[in-house]
């Protein structure tokens, strides 16, 4: 079984577009505009909460509360 990969870094693209680097090094882009649906998640709709992306204990996360599980990013998408 492969060791989870913690998120290092992430970089706001276009379009709903993040630029995810795990820290060892592999990078990949991912659009997660169908994941913004209701609730939680409809926040992200507005392209300067979308801004406010940061990484927190090797997660994506929102000021919301709203994230990604790193080994659903680097795996399933």
């Amino acid at each position: 079984m492969q060791e989870l990969s913690s998120i290092l870094s992430v970089e706001v693209l276009e379009d709903y577009n993040l630029l995810i680097t795990f820290e060892d090094g592999f990078a990949k882009k991912i659009n997660i505009k169908s994941f913004i649906k209701n609730g939680v998640s409809s926040s992200l709709n507005d392209r300067n909460f979308f801004k406010q992306v940061k990484v927190e204990n090797g997660y994506i996360t929102w000021p919301n509360g709203f994230d990604f599980c790193p080994e659903f990013l680097r795996n399933y998408l």
